[in-house]
């Protein structure tokens, strides 16, 4: 076991000024003495102010990077504590990961050791543990499944069928789709019984599967009776879906005996709410491997989720695979200490990489196509581009000032400029090569959080906008979109992005798509514009924000406290008027990675809020029922 040879404690004291301060405390535990050293912490609570420390000298930050020295002449010897405090914040720490996520020392000759974290602690007011998130759960119907059916007037049984198996006649289509759910059942729940089987099984119950057409083609209706199952689906989807139902009914029964049971008679109608069942992932701020992104995809397969939007590239790193520019996988993935891309959320003194390369992106496609779940790519432009820019200098405006704008995350410059001519050309090979990687009808474009300001130290951008007529930043992020959306219709793709497409006049309206991300209330005037809307709030459906108020609990803050009742009684369609309510496609969790430094930080913020939107995509409203998900949401298995 390895121990840290230097640890960093932080408290946070809420009266350090107008935003409060931190104090750290840096612990040396090695056997050797120190000096003319830095330390450098990662923080998303970034310092503003470079003259508001105490006991340290501020040398520099680069978004969430800060580095800092000690004084002149300072000796940190074994056993002993250096204490310093930084204020001038951006903003008050209000939960316990506002701190630093990562720490190392550069001790001299440019030497990089770790340094172990830990949470932030807080002074001044008393931490209270988190509190409980979910009640004990109330059942009215002893069925375990997730989403919630249409429809379902089951009968209970005593017990319970060892498995459910096809029965004689059945096609070779409906024993792959058997298989299939088999095989999800088998990877998601690898010690459990399954519930299916390909024989028949003297203690198990006849399984029939028929096609209706009648049905909608992700619909099926199931009757049971005491000597078998009856099947009926509308297409490819809605038999997988079908066949998840019944799988999660026994699975319930089996491990629950006393809670659930497995239907005797009765009938099950369903149907999905939504056409777009979603859920986001950024791999950018933290690299996920595949074998993770391929259980995700199982688990919203599961969940009977059917879109996995797949946020490939940002400030942080470019993870996509452009055979036509190495360069973004190389040094556009890197961060290091010596790099052009320093440490980020999380990252210490050895370099993080990762990519995904052409052939894990066909694998994982492929993986998804089969359980009907669709990946939709998205590629954050013109905005999120500082690692893009570090790979392809040629991207930038040689004579646009240094530091003349900054992201809300804090990054200078870090936008593709529309008036480079090279930006055009760039894309027009990314995207050639997305096309022929991703069969989704939509490529996501990002368009979001572009910096007002942005360019506008640009020689190039500012002939731009005389020439062209627009006006300032968002006439600029307009005229470069409506060139990134006649690129995709070339192509035979659809836009998608985020809420910001519509500034500046925004995109032509037809077969463009965009989410609502920053309030509720955007999603109706998106669709008064006539743009297709997906809601996804960050005050209900963003799973990175916090579940409590207590400074204990983990996440993000910005938009909220989001428990996991709040989540799933949000209504997207709220207040949207009758006459534009077929302009909601549907929903989407958005999992945004700055916190997840860890397996267990990913499951504690992501579940149950994940299947909270997965009922809210496919239950009715009439059909929700709090206490009743409560009940079961635990047996949904997670990553």
């Amino acid at each position: 076991m390895h121990t840290a040879s230097y640890r960093l404690e932080s408290a946070w004291q809420p009266h350090g000024g107008p935003h409060g301060r931190f104090t750290f405390r840096l612990f040396n535990l090695s056997e050797s003495t120190i000096e003319d050293f830095t330390i450098v912490y990662t923080s998303l609570t970034r310092i503003i102010d470079q003259d508001a420390c105490e006991n340290a000298t501020f040398v520099r930050r680069d978004a969430n990077y800060h580095e800092f020295a000690p004084p002149t002449g300072f000796v940190l010897a074994p056993g002993a504590m250096w204490t310093f405090t930084v204020g001038g914040l951006h903003r008050k720490a209000v939960h316990c990961t506002d701190g630093a996520k990562s720490a190392y020392l550069t001790l001299a000759p440019g030497r990089h050791v770790p340094v172990a974290v830990s949470d932030l602690m807080l002074e001044g007011q008393v931490s209270e543990p988190p509190p409980v998130l979910l009640p004990q759960g109330k059942l009215d119907l002893p069925f375990a499944v997730q989403p919630w059916p249409r429809q379902i007037d089951a009968e209970p049984g005593d017990g319970f069928p060892v498995c459910l198996y096809p029965a004689q006649g059945c096609s070779l289509d409906d024993l792959k789709a058997v298989e299939t759910v088999l095989a999800l059942f088998r990877r998601l729940f690898p010690s459990d019984h399954a519930p299916l089987s390909l024989a028949p099984n003297g203690q198990g119950r006849a399984l029939r599967l028929k096609q209706d057409t009648a049905l909608v083609p992700e619909g099926y209706e199931i009757a049971f009776s005491a000597d078998e199952v009856r099947l009926s689906f509308g297409g490819g989807a809605g038999r997988q879906y079908g066949l998840t139902t019944l799988a999660q009914l026994l699975n319930g029964a089996r491990r629950e005996p006393a809670k659930f049971r497995f239907p005797i008679g009765g009938t099950i109608a369903d149907a999905p709410r939504y056409s777009w069942r979603g859920c986001h992932l950024d791999v950018s701020r933290q690299f996920y491997p595949v074998s993770d992104l391929s259980r995700l995809i199982d688990i919203l397969a599961w969940l009977k989720l059917n879109i996995f939007h797949w946020h490939l590239t940002d400030d942080e790193a470019w993870r996509l695979e452009i055979k036509a520019y190495p360069e973004l996988t190389t040094v556009g993935v890197l961060r290091s200490p010596d790099g052009p891309l320093l440490p980020q959320l999380g990252n210490g003194a050895d370099p993080v990489g990762g990519f995904y390369s052409q052939a894990n992106v066909r694998a994982l496609v492929a993986h998804a196509s089969a359980l009907n779940v669709e990946i939709v790519p998205e590629i954050d432009i013109p905005g999120h581009n500082a690692a893009t820019l570090v790979a392809l200098r040629d991207l930038s405006d040689g004579q646009e000032a240094p530091e003349s704008y900054h992201s809300v995350q804090g990054y200078a410059n870090n936008a593709l400029n529309p008036a480079v001519p090279f930006t055009y050309e760039f894309l027009e090979k990314v995207l050639d090569e997305m096309v022929e990687l991703f069969p989704s009808a939509y490529v996501h474009v990002g368009g979001d959080e572009v910096a007002d300001g942005a360019w506008l130290a640009s020689p190039l951008a500012r002939s731009l906008i005389e020439r062209e007529g627009v006006s300032g930043t968002f006439g600029l992020q307009s005229y470069f979109l409506k060139q990134v959306k006649d690129m995709l219709t070339r192509r035979g793709k659809k836009l998608a992005g985020w809420n910001e497409v519509a500034h500046g006049g925004g995109v032509n309206a037809t077969e463009t798509l965009l989410m609502a991300w920053q309030s509720p209330e955007v999603g109706i005037e998106l669709a008064r514009e006539g743009y297709e809307v997906v809601m996804t709030p960050g005050q209900a459906y963003y799973l990175d924000m916090v579940q409590a108020e207590a400074w204990q609990e983990p996440g993000a803050s910005w938009a909220g406290t989001v428990p996991p009742a709040h989540t799933y009684d949000y209504e997207a369609e709220g207040e949207f008027p009758e006459e534009l309510k077929h302009q909601l496609k549907g929903v989407q969790a958005c999992i945004w990675s700055e916190h997840f430094l860890s397996r267990d930080y990913f499951n504690r913020l992501v579940f149950p809020r994940l299947p909270a939107i997965a009922e809210a995509a496919w239950t009715p409203k009439s059909g929700k029922n709090w206490l009743r998900f409560a009940a079961i949401v635990d047996l949904c298995p997670k990553l």
